[in-house]
């Protein structure tokens, strides 16, 4: 990936917004594959997010935190990665709910999640919006074109079976690997379509 050439030599970040859509399980698995890698996260988790985690995540918030680098409030506008200047190799907002969606088609900017997606796009960096509501109403279908437009993939959270998982970590692994690879970082955390047979 061009962007990701372009930073090697520096310190390597990547960030990671969790928005009030269910699915936070899909975040914690990419924070976890991720410190496998020297890369560095900076994580915000919505007001949102933060009323949905106690019905499906076990343990703390402070605990779910703690698996980025820094974590950063939502309400702070003048968090680092606020700014152009801060370098990344993108953003991921994973879980992506329908009211994050609309802020990023939209450039409304009333939180850092929303802000630090604008930031990304203006700067021509990776932002994969990791959607799980289903189904689709015209609204975010109309959204999801805007964000695609803007420079955003859109990325839903629809695992793959061709490898026949036995487990909801299998499915969700698969997810993280997908997204992995749209960031460019090598990785082998989910079965590949016929990866064993060389085609």
């Amino acid at each position: 990936m061009r962007y990701l050439k372009s930073v090697l030599g520096t310190k390597k970040r990547l960030i990671v917004a969790v928005s009030g859509g269910s699915g936070l399980i899909y975040a914690k698995d990419l924070l976890e594959s991720l410190k496998s890698f020297e890369i560095e996260t900076h994580l915000v988790v919505t007001a949102g997010a933060k009323q949905v985690f106690p019905t499906e995540l076990k343990g703390t918030l402070k605990a779910f935190e703690a698996l980025a680098d820094v974590a950063h409030k939502d309400t702070d506008l003048g968090a680092s990665i606020a700014s152009g200047s801060f370098r990344a190799l993108g953003m991921v907002i994973v879980p992506c709910s329908a009211g994050t969606l609309a802020k990023v088609a939209t450039g409304f900017t009333d939180n850092l999640v929303a802000r630090a997606a604008h930031v990304t796009l203006k700067e021509n960096r990776p932002l994969i919006l990791v959607l799980r509501e289903a189904p689709y109403s015209r609204p975010m279908l109309k959204n999801m074109l805007e964000a695609k437009d803007a420079g955003a993939t859109i990325m839903p959270a629809s695992p793959g079976f061709y490898n026949q998982p036995e487990t909801i970590a299998q499915l969700v692994a698969g997810i993280t690997a997908r997204t992995l690879d749209l960031l460019g970082i090598d990785n082998s955390h989910s079965p590949r379509w016929k990866d064993s047979d060389g085609t």
